[in-house]
């Protein structure tokens, strides 16, 4: 594939877009520097991410700031168990002409029209509100009174769930997490960076921040990773990775045939190649290796595959058996 200098331009402009990103973030979220590049490389992909961690870990104020510092509309959706699909996608109006009496129907916009949703406690709420959210987010567009609303590009979720309390809750059905590019698990604070969370929280004073690219840039910037170019053996070994990880299948090692009851499907190589991608780009480089492929596995596979039984009883994490897959395919 021949690369235009305009492209190349973009790629350098990418490169250096990452450093602001992280000088902006970084002067109201302390740490996570991993899940921010995670999510970055979600935004790039025109992928969603999951985000699974206890209350209190600046999991919308990280929305915020990625908002503001991108230039993008931002909406925040509580989910409950009372909460309707209209109240996501919107809901038709009459409206009343003061002067003849006609009454004519008027479509209003639900929080999903926004750049930036945020759906918090994606899992208190029922299946078919679920499902109007992850429909919006396969499809772009919401459909109501028999009219199709695109949405505005870009368009990224960040759902999140809380690990710990499960009562009352209702779980993604596997195939509906499948829609999600990561499932990304944000951790405590250093002790390091909890002093400096203390520290940045409790005065009067807020930093500026400044917007360093606006929309028309991240669609540039969406297009640029779907031209960027792949080798052959790097495709070959995403798919590798994601057909060793079935247990039926005979290329698969034997420890996953024992740890893993079902493996992940076609979407996760997809996803593996768009992501190491935009990895590549922000990283400055022109094509992805094996590497940045490797380096994606755990957050994109994690909630594809099921642990067996066995695996479980054994105390293995999904992590453990993704690594040492990881380690016998690149071999």
């Amino acid at each position: 594939m021949n690369t235009s200098k305009h492209d190349l331009q973009l790629l350098e402009k990418l490169s250096k877009t990452r450093d602001s990103f992280f000088d902006e973030i970084g002067k109201v979220v302390i740490g996570q520097k991993t899940i921010l590049n995670h999510i970055f490389i979600a935004l790039l992909s025109r992928g969603h991410s999951l985000l699974v961690g206890v209350p209190g870990l600046a999991k919308t104020l990280l929305v915020q700031t990625l908002s503001e510092i991108l230039g993008l509309s931002f909406k925040r959706i509580q989910f409950t168990p009372d909460l309707m699909p209209s109240d996501i996608t919107g809901t038709e109006l009459i409206d009343i002409d003061q002067n003849t009496g006609q009454r004519s129907f008027r479509f209003h916009k639900g929080p999903i029209f926004a750049n930036l949703v945020l759906a918090d406690e994606i899992n208190r709420t029922p299946p078919k509100t679920q499902a109007a959210l992850l429909e919006a987010m396969q499809e772009n567009k919401v459909t109501a009174g028999g009219k199709t609303f695109n949405l505005e590009s870009p368009f990224f979720v960040l759902a999140t769930q809380n690990p710990i309390e499960q009562e009352g809750t209702y779980p993604l059905p596997e195939a509906q997490l499948d829609r999600f590019m990561f499932n990304l698990n944000i951790d405590y604070p250093t002790k390091k960076e909890e002093i400096a969370i203390v520290r940045n929280t409790t005065v009067h004073q807020k930093d500026h921040l400044n917007q360093i690219i606006n929309q028309e840039d991240l669609v540039s910037f969406q297009e640029l990773i779907r031209k960027v170019p792949v080798s052959d053996n790097v495709v070959e070994h995403a798919v590798n990775l994601v057909s060793a990880t079935r247990p039926g299948f005979k290329e698969a090692p034997e420890f996953i045939k024992k740890s893993i009851e079902w493996g992940a499907g076609p979407r996760a190589s997809q996803y593996l190649i768009l992501g190491a991608k935009a990895k590549a780009a922000l990283d400055g480089n022109p094509t992805p290796n094996i590497d940045d492929v490797n380096a994606l596995v755990i957050p994109i596979l994690r909630h594809r595959v099921l642990p067996s039984f066995n695996a479980e009883a054994e105390g293995l994490k999904i992590e453990n058996i993704l690594e040492e897959l990881v380690d016998i395919v690149t071999k």
